[in-house]
């Protein structure tokens, strides 16, 4: 049976996406059979991926709605799948508030491929509506990919509140692995000070090394590629390579 973690943080451009991208990558060249679902209605693991979300058939929108077992829209590489979205997915989201249960559609469409997979890795969208609860009820473990700066704490804060409510009625065994530190600039003492002020907030482990801000990690998406291909030597690269090998 899978191992699934949800990667959730309700503030946008604290490089979930990339962090998806890239640790299943890493799980996957060392041998797990990893799965990624993208819960965005912008598509962006997708386009990462080196697909055009505009023109796909079917997507976890098609799942969502019970219109298509989750194994119709899985497309396979030679590295991690994926179960692609695009902006349809977000006409998926007002459906599903209609609709009796659910909070647990995302879950009961996994459970069809759970084992087929060693991990599932679930990108949340950066928001805290029912996506990203289907996500959190559907995951084992979530992750937090937190930029080191100070307004983020506010989000982690908001988004703890989520996970405890989903732990009170969708998924009570829901755990919380830890927190991913994102483009994180040595230079700048601010980023240590914050990562040490949310460890003792919240008694929440950090992941380390904190991954390093650079440009590479923004040119990757166009190439189609996470960073581990497009410049496998990059320190960023080498940070997901240790975290991932954290996680199992």
């Amino acid at each position: 049976m899978a191992r699934t973690f949800a990667l959730a943080n309700q503030k946008g451009g604290v490089a979930k996406t990339t962090s998806v991208l890239n640790l299943s990558t890493a799980l996957s060249d060392l041998g797990y059979r990893v799965l990624m679902v993208d819960l965005d209605p912008q598509g962006s693991l997708t386009f990462s991926c080196g697909h055009d979300p505009d023109r796909l058939e079917l997507t976890i929108h098609d799942v969502l709605l019970s219109r298509m077992p989750i194994q119709k829209v899985i497309l396979e590489t030679s590295g991690p799948d994926i179960a692609p979205a695009n902006i349809e997915l977000a006409g998926a989201e007002m459906f599903l508030f209609t609709k009796t249960g659910r909070e647990y559609e995302l879950q009961r469409a996994l459970e069809e491929v759970e084992r087929s997979y060693d991990i599932i890795m679930i990108d949340c969208p950066p928001s805290l509506g029912i996506l990203t609860i289907n996500g959190l009820t559907a995951a084992q473990e979530v992750i937090i990919p937190f930029q080191c700066e100070t307004l983020s704490q506010r989000g982690v804060a908001q988004l703890l509140e989520t996970i405890n409510d989903v732990r009170r009625y969708t998924n009570r065994d829901l755990k919380i692995r830890g927190i991913l530190p994102t483009m994180f600039d040595q230079r700048v003492k601010l980023g240590r000070q914050v990562l040490d002020e949310v460890a003792q907030r919240w008694a929440i482990e950090i992941f380390e090394p904190p991954v390093p801000r650079s440009v590479r990690f923004a040119e990757a998406p166009s190439q189609g590629r996470p960073i581990l291909r497009s410049a496998p030597g990059h320190p960023g690269a080498e940070a997901y390579r240790k975290i991932a090998a954290m996680l199992v």
